[in-house]
C-alpha cells in the first residue's frame, strides 16, 4: 500500500486548517533527466528541508526530491508542539544507554528546541514560536511521578524552565475537569508547523538548493555515487540524506523494519476568539496528556482550538475525522459540547520500538533519519543539520543519535502493523483504567 497515495491526492496539500491558512509557496518543478549533484536529499519535511539548507549554506550543491508538495508530510500537518528533551524521559535513557550518554542526548534535544526558535525568528518563516508546553495527568496516581521527574530535571540537569502543578494550578491554566495535574513546561513551546516547513523550504532555496516537487523515488542505487531513480529522472550523487519517516515505504528495508507508519488526527474548531481562548488554556500554552493514545491541544494565532488525538486501526483514514476527534475533544473540555468543528485533517508518522528516533549508516555516503515518534518538530528540524555535519565530516552529534539501540519490529515489515494494533488495544483500554 502506498501511504502517499492511499488517503491523499500527489501535488496537493491536505485539507487542514494549517493548509487553509499558509502563506503559500509557488510550485517547483518536477525533476526529470539527468541529475547530478554533491548531496541528493529525499522528502521535504523537516529533514530534509532542514538538511537542504544547512548542506547549501556549507556550499554544497544539493538536490532535494519530494514526492507531493514542500512540507505536505507529517511535518505540515502535526499539532505543533515543540517539545523539550527526547522523547523518552531521562531516567528511562539513563537506564538504556548510561547516564554520560543520556546527558548528550539531552543536551542535543535541547540544542533542537533552540534552532527552531532561531528559524522561528526569521523574516522566511510566516510563523512565531509560542512558550509553554503542560503535560497534565488523566490519572492522580501519575502526578506524583510528574513532580519527581520535574525535581530530577531540575537537580540534576540544571533545567529551570520546568515546575510542577498540582490539581488546582493546572486547572487555572488548563479549564478541563479531566487533570488531576502535572507541569508546565516553559522552555518547550508550539508553532504553525505548516508554516516553519514552507520557511524552510525558502531558506534552502534561497541558499541555493534545488527543489523538485512531485518527484517520488522509486529506487535506491547504494555506490558511489549513488543514483536515485524517479519516474523522469535519475539524479547521481556522492551523499544521500534519507528524511522519509512515515513515507519511506520499502525504499530502504533494513530502516522499515525499524520505523513503522502509523496515522493520528486533528481537528480545527471555529474560531472561539481571544477571551474565549484565555477562558480554556490560559497563557496560550500547548498540553499533552498522560494517555498512551495522547490528546494534545493548542490556540492557532487566530483563536480556533486545534485537537489531535484518537487512533485508528488501519492505513485508511476515517471517513469521519471531524466526529472521531470531536468525541475526545468533548471528554477533555464539555464546555465545548456542539463546538463548530471547520476542519479536520488525518497525517502518516513513524514511530519506533522505543520511540526513541532512528538514525543510521545505511552505506558510507548513506545516511537516514527518522522515527522521531511524535516528538519531531524540533528533533526532525536538528536532525537536517546534524545531517549536514555528518557529511561534512563532524559526525559527533550523529554518532550520538546513532548509538541508541532501535529495535526491528518483531515480525519484521509484514507483522509489524498486526503487532501494533494489539499493543495499541492494549493501552488504550489501560488508559480508560
Amino acid at each position: 500500500m502506498d501511504l502517499l497515495t492511499v488517503n491523499d491526492r500527489p501535488g496537493e496539500y491536505p485539507p487542514s486548517f494549517y493548509a487553509h491558512a499558509a502563506t503559500p509557496l509557488p510550485r517547483f518543478s518536477t525533476a526529470t533527466g539527468e541529475i547530478t549533484c554533491d548531496v541528493a536529499v529525499v522528502g521535504g519535511g523537516f529533514t530534509g528541508l532542514s538538511a537542504a539548507w544547512h548542506l547549501a549554506m556549507r556550499g554544497y550543491d544539493v538536490v532535494l526530491l519530494e514526492a507531493s508538495r514542500v512540507g505536505s508530510g507529517a511535518s505540515g500537518r502535526n499539532g505543533g508542539q515543540v517539545g523539550q528533551g527526547q522523547r523518552l524521559e531521562q531516567d528511562e535513557l539513563e537506564a538504556m544507554v548510561g547516564r554520560e550518554s543520556a546527558r548528550a542526548l539531552w543536551d542535543i534535544a535541547n540544542q533542537s528546541v533552540d534552532l527552531v526558535r532561531e528559524i522561528a525568528s526569521r523574516d522566511e518563516i510566516h510563523a512565531d514560536f509560542h512558550p509553554g508546553v503542560i503535560h497534565a495527568a488523566h490519572r492522580a496516581r501519575y502526578v506524583p511521578d510528574y513532580v519527581a521527574y520535574a525535581e530530577k530535571l531540575q537537580n540534576e540537569y540544571g533545567y529551570d524552565q520546568i515546575r510542577a502543578l498540582d490539581r488546582e494550578a493546572l486547572r487555572g491554566l488548563v479549564n478541563s475537569p479531566a487533570y488531576h495535574g502535572g507541569t508546565i513546561d516553559m522552555g518547550a513551546g508550539h508553532i504553525d508547523p505548516l508554516e516553519l516547513a514552507l520557511g524552510l523550504a525558502r531558506l534552502a532555496s534561497g541558499a541555493g538548493a534545488r527543489i523538485f516537487e512531485m518527484s517520488k523515488v522509486e529506487r535506491l542505487e547504494e555506490g558511489n555515487p549513488a543514483r536515485l531513480v524517479t519516474d523522469q529522472a535519475q539524479v547521481t550523487a556522492r551523499h544521500v540524506v534519507l528524511g522519509c519517516n512515515g513515507y519511506l515505504g520499502h525504499l530502504v528495508p533494513q530502516v522499515a523494519a525499524r520505523v513503522m507508519p502509523i496515522n493520528n488526527y486533528v481537528v480545527a474548531t471555529e474560531p472561539l476568539g481571544p477571551e474565549r481562548q484565555e477562558e480554556i488554556i490560559r497563557g496560550n500554552h500547548a498540553v499533552a496528556d498522560s494517555k498512551f493514545v495522547v490528546n494534545y491541544f493548542r490556540f492557532s494565532d487566530d483563536h480556533r482550538l486545534l485537537f489531535g488525538g484518537t487512533e485508528s486501526y488501519r492505513y485508511r483514514f476515517p471517513r469521519d475525522i471531524k466526529g472521531a476527534v470531536r468525541q475526545p475533544l468533548e471528554e477533555i473540555f464539555p464546555q465545548l459540547k456542539g463546538v463548530a468543528i471547520t476542519h479536520g485533517w488525518g497525517g502518516t508518522l513513524g514511530i519506533t520500538m522505543n520511540r526513541m528516533p532512528h538514525f543510521e549508516r545505511v552505506a558510507g555516503n548513506v545516511l537516514s533519519l527518522s522515527g522521531y515518534s511524535g516528538h519531531g518538530v524540533a528533533m526532525a528540524t536538528l536532525a537536517g543539520q546534524i545531517a549536514a555535519e555528518a557529511i561534512a565530516g563532524q559526525a559527533e552529534r550523529f554518532d550520538v543519535m546513532a548509538s541508541v539501540p532501535t529495535p526491528r519490529f518483531p515480525g519484521g515489515v509484514a507483522m509489524r502493523w498486526p503487532l501494533l494494533v494489539l499493543a495499541m488495544l492494549w493501552f488504550s483500554l489501560r488508559d480508560k483504567l
